[in-house]
């Protein structure tokens, strides 16, 4: 790892951290290696994550074989250990939880999100040097700005020490440990803190525990969630999480945190490693308003709802565009999501086809639809109509907008994002030597479909495009903001399509389709397991995915029971007995 060299003369407070900056480095975490229990700090280097991928996004597709003397299907076989750093909004919410609010937020390495979803970046991506300094940087003004207010001192420690070794301190030490650690410290791990709260408190209780928050902090063990797992003794070739990595694992899912002090009990008892015991807590921490922001969070992710923070459009040509817009369009789908989890915890697959939805002053003038009480930071519930021309997720602004282009629309990526985000099906990359520019203004006449209809010609890219651009066309009705048009270039528009062979007159009719089409809860389902596994799923994995299916359906397809569902299964508890690698 990297430890910044530490400039005495323009930092005097980190001249009494640098003996621990030295501890720190020397017990840092380097790839390909293992995390020794009693090895309590350090700071990272490097993500020791593997993404597990497959190249398939569909790895779990059905070989659909109905004859009778076939083998039966393969045992489930869980997928490799990954080691992620702790994303970004999971760091400030533990640091949240851990210290209190308000408290600065300290920039941290930006997070990635290959495969869609941040935790699989934070499980493949290498931390920099300038991270690692970073986190360094931010545990010492964290741990400041705590220790510097007296009341706050006291409320995190509990206790006012009278000296660097009384019981005040051990106590201390042993319970934010066991937060910090998601695990209780072992009695090398406590004595080596205690230790270091003794050498450099120099005659200060509070500046010995001072620093040592700020070394627990850096800490890998904090930094990185460590789930190695233990010996399953029914299968020698797995490994069972441990009653302590679950508590980890269910708290990450539902809250986006470290575990409370509740579920870390629940651990201690052993309830974690029973059904019984993981659905109890999974229904109360569900009860909790940090549920809701972790559900947003990841739903954001599926969405990919963060390019929108890029889109602006040009008023003249589109004189209902505004950046509030933009916004309103992000907050509509967060509303629509927390209206079908959590307000009526009902069928998922719904949100594709519903008439219902929840619009400002903006969103109604766009929809043309009725919103008595609406204001621009007013939202209320609107409904679309039945004879309208808008029915679900895909023909709301917030899909529309950001699979467009600045001055024309884009089929293919409004297909592309119908297989790869609700159907979970695998596009692959066009070929490096393809142009991909289309400036529809320079083409000549006809509509944006007609001068599409290259991609068809050209045996280079038909493979792909045959397969995107159809349903991509379903939403021809709809400009780059979103609003409804009946021409493109003065001329009649052609919003038919298909999907898998099936014809489709315009969007109304996709949404009506996808309303039963079963591949979209069993994809929900399959992003929510990348999401809270941090990789991609491997063949393997198939029927661990199939049960996880299966219990999705039975519940009605309900969110909420997926995460239960999910928590619960065998693919959710267990791993490959194999290294974590770098």
């Amino acid at each position: 790892m990297y430890i910044h060299p530490l400039d005495h003369g323009a930092r005097p407070g980190w001249r009494v951290l640098a003996p621990l900056a030295l501890l720190l480095a020397s017990a840092c975490y380097q790839g390909g290696a293992t995390l020794d229990a009693d090895d309590t700090t350090g700071a990272t280097a490097s993500d020791a994550g593997d993404a597990g991928g497959s190249s398939d996004a569909d790895a779990t597709g059905d070989d659909d074989d109905d004859d009778d003397d076939a083998e039966p299907p393969p045992a489930f076989k869980p997928g490799v250990p990954v080691m992620p750093r702790l994303t970004r909004a999971q760091y400030l919410s533990s640091i949240e939880a851990l210290l209190g609010p308000e408290l600065p937020a300290p920039p941290t390495e930006p997070d990635t999100n290959p495969y869609l979803f941040y935790n699989i970046g934070a499980a493949s991506t290498t931390l920099s040097e300038l991270g690692a300094q970073q986190y360094e940087e931010a545990a010492d003004q964290l741990s400041a700005a705590v220790f510097a207010d007296a009341a706050r001192r006291e409320a995190l420690v509990g206790c006012a020490p009278a000296s660097p070794t009384d019981e005040c301190v051990a106590g201390f030490l042993a319970a934010f440990g066991r937060r910090v650690y998601r695990r209780p410290l072992t009695e090398v791990e406590q004595q080596r803190w205690l230790g270091f709260a003794d050498e450099l408190a120099a005659g200060d209780a509070w500046q010995g525990l001072r620093y040592v928050v700020a070394g627990m902090l850096q800490s890998p063990y904090f930094l990185y969630r460590v789930e190695r797992g233990e010996p399953d003794p029914v299968d020698p070739s797995r490994r069972r999480y441990t009653s302590w990595e679950m508590a980890s694992r269910v708290s990450f899912l539902l809250w986006n945190q470290g575990p409370d002090d509740e579920l870390l009990d629940a651990a201690a008892s052993g309830a974690l490693l029973t059904d019984e015991g993981l659905r109890a807590q999974a229904e109360r921490m569900l009860a909790d308003e940090r549920a809701r922001a972790a559900v947003q969070g990841f739903f954001a992710q599926y969405l990919d709802l963060a390019r929108l923070d890029g889109v602006t459009r040009d008023p003249e040509r589109y004189p209902l565009y505004t950046p509030a817009l933009i916004e309103a369009m992000r907050t509509e789908l967060e509303l629509l999501v927390d209206d079908f989890v959590h307000r009526r915890d009902a069928d998922i697959r719904g949100i594709f086809s519903t008439r219902h939805t929840f619009v400002n002053d903006e969103l109604a003038a766009l929809y043309e639809v009725e919103a008595e009480g609406a204001s621009p930071v007013t939202f209320v519930p609107a409904e679309l109509p039945e004879d309208g021309v808008r029915a679900g997720l895909l023909t709301l602004g917030a899909f529309l907008t950001m699979n467009a282009h600045e001055t024309y629309n884009s089929p293919t990526a409004r297909g592309k994002y119908v297989r790869e985000r609700v159907l979970c099906e695998v596009i692959p990359a066009p070929p490096a030597d393809v142009d991909l520019d289309l400036d529809p203004e320079d083409a000549g006449e006809g509509t944006l479909r007609d001068k599409l209809e290259a991609h068809r010609e050209n045996p280079v890219c038909a493979s792909c495009h045959q397969y995107i651009d159809p349903p991509g066309f379903l939403f021809e009705h709809f400009d780059p903001i979103g609003a409804y048009r009946t021409l493109d270039n003065g001329l009649p528009i052609d919003a038919s399509g298909a999907l898998d062979g099936t014809e489709l007159a315009d969007a109304r009719a996709l949404a009506e389709l996808l309303k039963s089409d079963e591949r979209v809860g069993e994809c929900i389902a399959t992003q929510l397991y990348r999401h809270a596994s941090g990789r991609r799923e491997v063949l393997s994995e198939k029927p661990g995915l199939d049960a996880i299916h299966e219990g999705f359906a039975e519940s009605g397809f309900r969110f909420n029971a997926l995460l239960i569902t999910l928590i619960t299964s065998e693919a959710f508890r267990t791993v490959a007995d194999e290294e974590v690698l770098p």
